[in-house]
């Protein structure tokens, strides 16, 4: 098959009802080449997969040889260009870092955050060919120091920070780099990403199983956050627009966020203390 000349797109961790998925059936949408893919792609949804403008791969953010692969895929069917590169693909982590597995935590930023690096290294000469734009999916998380996700959070804050440096690093080779600061969305990314957690039994924290669990799960985000496939209409729609980069801001939330943080501390850290169930455990220590 001859190299296309095709707008392409390629997006990590288009597992069904996530927001990959919804960002790579907005792209095919409006008729780029779509390389949707995922660490397992029997996730991902079948619609998506019938669609002629899409083509799927095996890519595990975590292992260079894949993402190599990958590329090299990609390479052969544009000409060695890649026009945008969604980093999408990213793990979730729950719990108190007093009581956190550290395995788990440094598992946590291979795919936050060195799996997005690693991605990045390895396209870059299609990026460069096509001027194209590179696009990290970060979190209201980098800005917000929610309790219980201490690990998740300093690797979206990581993520966001290096995209930024990127973006200044990479405007001379006319790359664009977008941040999206992700508030919260209704998806299934809480099912596929998080495990099932429980305290241990000596934990300081047992207080607040209630809010922990309610994180674990998700609830606020089903009950309270955006639709993910308006999400990702809104999402495509500014990466398209001529010149965009830096910043965008979208999700439930992410409004709020981005006018609290300009606040005093103390307004963020009530909001918190309250949400988190942290007077829980400060009155059993005083009863204790």
């Amino acid at each position: 098959m001859p190299p296309t000349s095709q707008k392409s797109v390629l997006i990590t961790g288009c597992s069904a009802g996530g927001i990959g998925s919804a960002v790579a059936f907005s792209f095919a949408k409006r008729g780029l080449l779509v390389f949707a893919t995922a660490r397992n792609i029997s996730k991902i949804d079948p619609q998506l997969l019938s669609l002629s403008n899409v083509e799927v791969l095996t890519l595990d953010t975590t292992s260079t040889s894949s993402i190599r692969a990958a590329a090299q895929s990609v390479s052969g069917r544009t000409g060695g260009k890649l026009d945008y590169l969604v980093n999408n693909a990213g793990s979730g982590l729950v719990s108190p870092f007093l009581d956190t597995d550290m395995k788990k935590a440094r598992a946590l930023f291979e795919v936050n955050f060195w799996g997005v690096l690693d991605c990045i290294q390895e396209f870059k000469q299609l990026l460069v060919e096509a001027k194209g734009t590179i696009v990290n999916v970060s979190s209201i998380a980098s800005r917000v120091p929610n309790p219980y996700e201490s690990i998740y959070n300093a690797s979206k804050a990581a993520l966001s920070h290096f995209s930024h440096t990127l973006r200044l690093e990479l405007a001379p080779l006319s790359i664009r780099v977008i941040i999206l600061e992700v508030g919260m969305i209704k998806t299934s990314w809480y099912t596929n990403s998080m495990p099932s957690f429980t305290l241990p039994l000596n934990s300081l924290y047992t207080p607040a199983t209630s809010e922990l669990t309610t994180s674990v799960t998700g609830t606020e985000n089903q009950k309270s956050g955006t639709p993910v496939a308006g999400f990702g209409e809104y999402i495509v729609g500014e990466v398209l627009k001529d010149g965009k980069t830096g910043e965008v801001w979208g999700g439930a939330l992410s409004g709020t966020v981005r006018i609290v943080r300009w606040l005093p501390g103390w307004v963020m850290d009530n909001i918190l203390w309250k949400k988190a169930g942290l007077q829980k455990i400060a009155e059993a220590r005083k009863s204790g």
